[in-house]
């Protein structure tokens, strides 16, 4: 050791390691801050789209209702550990619960789940959009550096370097980030746009026997519903709404009112 050189042991040796400072310290707490807080928020929104979908008619679909119910208790679930805890683990599941979720709609958008296949709408739109965002912020949440990165034993190397964040994670991240925007987009391209349908010629109704009652259905062998949030008089399903549910018409007279309400159309053969 030479005069005036810091040795490597030295207390002057160990903080050179600019990592370790308290410029980088701040500039890490910072990140996971803004991730934490927006990987919670983007979780709530994702939810709370959900939970509205839910309560406007997606409950009335035979499985596809629990599982909406499911996912928005999830969602909130997580939103509340990630802004709670912001553990990487917490992260990695949110992120990964996102693009779960992500997944199903687009599968529900190509070839249909449980029997319904989804149509192309603004809130389809938006969900899977945040959903990329909610897993953007939580990957890189998960895989970013810890805020005190601590020295560790020769054979503690891996959680030094986990500490250090995982190596190529934002590149990694980015790319599905990407790739999943794509899908996205190809799907709600290729899917049919929300819409009522056509009302059927006068006298085309049929009844069938489903568990021993007899139902209204189309020609095509389609329950008949009416709407509940109905009131004599007036509609309350149309846009989005009519999309999944295409209203029959009018063109039957008082045969497809049931106080003023009228029956729509399920897009599922039962």
């Amino acid at each position: 050791m030479h005069p005036g050189h810091a040795g490597p042991g030295s207390p002057e040796g160990r903080g050179t390691d600019p990592r370790r400072g308290p410029a980088a310290r701040s500039s890490r707490r910072l990140r996971r801050a803004g991730l934490r807080l927006a990987g919670a928020a983007l979780l709530a929104a994702t939810g709370a789209i959900r939970l509205d979908l839910y309560l406007t008619g997606y409950r009335s679909i035979p499985t596809i209702g629990w599982l909406f119910l499911l996912q928005v208790i999830t969602a909130f679930g997580l939103a509340a550990a990630v802004l709670a805890t912001g553990g990487r683990l917490i992260a990695a599941a949110g992120a990964g619960f996102a693009l779960a979720t992500l997944g199903g709609y687009l599968l529900s958008v190509w070839i249909g789940l449980f029997g319904f296949k989804e149509i192309r709408t603004t809130a389809g739109i938006v969900a899977g959009m945040i959903e990329v965002a909610a897993f953007t912020a939580l990957a890189a949440l998960a895989t970013a550096p810890a805020t005190r990165i601590q020295q560790s034993a020769p054979s503690s190397r891996l959680v030094a370097r986990m500490q250090a964040g995982v190596p190529g994670a934002g590149p990694a991240v980015g790319g599905i980030a990407v790739a999943a925007l794509v899908l996205l987009g190809v799907a709600v391209a290729g899917a049919g746009a929300a819409g009522p349908a056509p009302a059927p010629a006068g006298g085309a109704l049929k009844t069938a026997r489903i568990g021993g009652v007899t139902v209204l259905t189309n020609p095509h062998g389609f329950t008949l519903y009416w709407f509940a949030p109905d009131t004599p008089g007036k509609s309350t399903c149309y846009g989005t709404c009519a999309g999944y549910w295409p209203p029959v018409g009018q063109a039957f007279g008082n045969n497809l009112n049931l106080n003023g309400g009228l029956w729509h159309e399920v897009t599922m053969p039962r």
